[in-house]
């Protein structure tokens, strides 16, 4: 089976088992695991932040971030197609007790005039009891729902100050950063810089078995660290996981652009197909978003299946494609292959 679901099928490469067999191991929940300890180290010295703290989930690590920055009734600002309000099983308001004020973007991306248009103009005929205060603004680079597109730095930094300027804490859902900043040469810490918190993924694209990590300034980890054990994420012995997510850190991010150089075969390859449609703009980095025109997607990924090519269906007539450590040129090209014969 070709597996282009996501990039979180990919499989321990063998260098990465034996770091983790190898692994030095302690009690998490006591600070005494020195593995974990320099996962969170090496992590937060590549984001440029004081500290780190080793979750087991992307979701895990975005939801704590939300939890720490707010209490139960607020409000935070994300794109409308964002991963933790769109995907993430309903955690904010279940968790946390948040609403989330979506924003149109543009494939995940939006303005600093849209966060100005956001904030509520407080008057004194208006009680300031009534709307949810709002304290947050989230983003998510590379925006998965987007089609693995990235946020221009300038873009960022707008969007970031004018957060800032009304006083909103901000969180970077930077699960895939890595390829962000593989794609632009901007190095992964200058992207974090203008965020409060930021969370980043060891298992899509790097290949790690599992494993997140959420990053801030030290106060802001210390309290995120309440969460973590409260949302049931108190690790034991979990030097032996946080060792192949260390071995990812330091062997594959070079290698991403790899994964990018596959999604550009691939799409070029759909583009070929006249029953597709697909928007080359957007195939920015490993994820491959396209239209299927003449049946629906579910039909499309059902017959692909049955043929050996497994994808994910996105809406009615949208499929997802994502290009990961485990799936080599051939694949790619074989993939088309089964893509055109399901559509003769």
């Amino acid at each position: 089976m070709i597996d282009m679901r996501s990039d979180t099928v990919s499989k321990p490469t063998p260098e990465m088992r034996e770091a983790m067999a190898q692994a030095e191991v302690g009690d998490d929940v006591y600070g005494d695991d020195p593995t974990v300890n320099a996962l969170e180290q090496s992590t937060a010295e590549i984001l440029g932040k004081e500290d780190a703290i080793f979750m087991p989930t992307g979701t895990m690590a975005n939801q704590v971030a939300l939890r720490t920055h707010t209490e139960s009734g607020d409000e935070v600002i994300a794109d409308i197609n964002a991963h933790l309000y769109r995907t993430e099983g309903g955690a904010p308001g279940a968790l946390s007790g948040l609403m989330i004020r979506p924003i149109m973007g543009v494939n995940g991306i939006f303005t600093a005039t849209e966060v100005d248009q956001a904030i509520r103009i407080p008057h004194r005929f208006m009680p300031n009891t009534v709307w949810p205060p709002t304290k947050l603004l989230c983003i998510e680079n590379t925006h998965n729902g987007g089609g693995g597109t990235i946020w221009p730095i300038e873009s960022i930094r707008d969007v970031a100050a004018a957060a800032h300027n009304h006083g909103l804490y901000t969180h970077l859902d930077g699960a895939r950063l890595w390829h962000a900043s593989v794609a632009t040469g901007v190095p992964e810490a200058a992207y974090a810089a203008n965020f409060d918190s930021v969370s980043v993924c060891f298992s899509k694209g790097l290949g790690a078995p599992m494993g997140s990590a959420l990053a801030g300034k030290a106060d802001f980890v210390r309290r995120a660290r309440r969460f973590k054990q409260m949302f049931g994420g108190g690790f034991r012995q979990a030097g032996i996981v946080a060792a192949g997510s260390l071995y990812a850190l330091e062997h594959h991010r070079k290698r991403l652009v790899e994964d990018h150089e596959k999604a550009k075969v691939f799409a070029t390859g759909l583009k070929a197909i006249p029953t597709i449609d697909i928007d080359m703009s957007l195939v920015q980095t490993n994820i491959v978003r396209f239209r299927v025109l003449t049946i629906t997607a579910s039909e499309f990924v059902d017959r692909c299946y049955e043929k050996g090519l497994h994808m994910l269906p996105s809406g009615r007539d949208q499929v997802r494609a994502v290009m990961h450590l485990d799936l080599p040129m051939e694949e790619v090209e074989d993939g088309l292959s089964i893509i055109e014969s399901v559509l003769k």
